[in-house]
């Protein structure tokens, strides 16, 4: 085993790492699921890192996952947390506000942008939300912004979503839209063949109460937030010390930049309008 601990790691992970992520994304990424604990022995690795998934456990569920956090770490061993940084959004949301209240109308395509920064992950019920929606649109009315605020992972949903679109205009062109199996798949559509529409008929009303809390319960949606007060002093009080914030390059952690977890190679930041904070065990 490797004693640098990458949690929660989708598709961002080195090699040099153990990465472990509900689902694997890859052969060096380990599947396990990180509600039930880390599957590592007591003072064993030297750092934990995970970026952007404190937020998705509930207040509860978060202390306890930093509690098994600090339990696998050596002593004197090293915690990084990211976290989207909640004073932030809440800035730029009140800056967005202000604008847009005049009436300009480039500040409310912004300002909408920012309420669903703020809001859409944690109240969501489908994948992607609303959020999704706005940016798997056709023309996004404020790119720029868009892209300054979700940085590459906006990015790349973006250019995923054109090509989509692009590959749909493409097939369309080459099938007759009367073609015999587009009208078969249509009919078995709309009669709903599959899993779903056997458990809608079963539970009846019930039914959507269910979807949601799958949907839910699979690890999506944020239920909590953390800004520059509540995150270090959410570290002290698990037992946690000299928990302090750094910036994204910066870092205890020896060679931090060559894993390129926070930045890229070039030096840009990852996830813009973060939090990153380090402490001791």
């Amino acid at each position: 085993m490797k004693s640098y601990l990458n949690l929660g790691c989708g598709t961002r992970f080195h090699p040099a790492w153990t990465n472990i992520d509900f689902t694997s994304s890859a052969p060096d990424v380990i599947s396990h699921n990180l509600r039930q604990g880390i599957p590592f022995p007591d003072d064993s690795v030297r750092v934990v890192y995970h970026s952007h998934m404190l937020e998705h456990f509930a207040r509860g569920e978060a202390r306890s996952f930093l509690r098994e956090c600090r339990r696998v770490l050596q002593p004197g061993g090293i915690i990084r947390v990211v976290v989207p940084d909640l004073e932030c959004l809440a800035k730029t949301y009140l800056r967005a506000l202000e604008v847009a209240a005049t009436g300009d109308e480039q500040a409310g395509h912004n300002y909408e942008y920012v309420m669903l920064e703020l809001y859409d992950q944690t109240v969501r019920d489908r994948p992607g939300g609303e959020l999704g929606d706005y940016l798997h649109q056709a023309e996004i009315p404020n790119l720029e912004f868009v892209l300054e605020q979700g940085g590459i992972d906006a990015k790349l949903i973006v250019e995923e979503a054109r090509r989509a679109a692009a590959s749909r205009d493409a097939n369309a062109t080459e099938r007759s839209p009367g073609s015999f199996p587009r009208r078969l798949f249509g009919l078995m559509r709309r009669s709903g063949f599959g899993r779903e529409p056997v458990l809608r008929l079963i539970l009846g009303d019930d039914y959507e109460a269910l979807r949601i809390g799958r949907f839910r319960r699979r690890g999506e949606p944020h239920l909590w937030m953390y800004d520059r007060y509540s995150l270090v002093k959410l570290l002290r009080e698990v037992g946690f010390e000299s928990p302090r914030l750094f910036g994204p390059s910066q870092s205890q952690i020896p060679g931090w930049t060559e894993f390129n977890l926070d930045t890229e190679p070039d030096g840009t930041t990852y996830k813009p309008f973060s939090l990153y904070a380090e402490a001791r065990k």
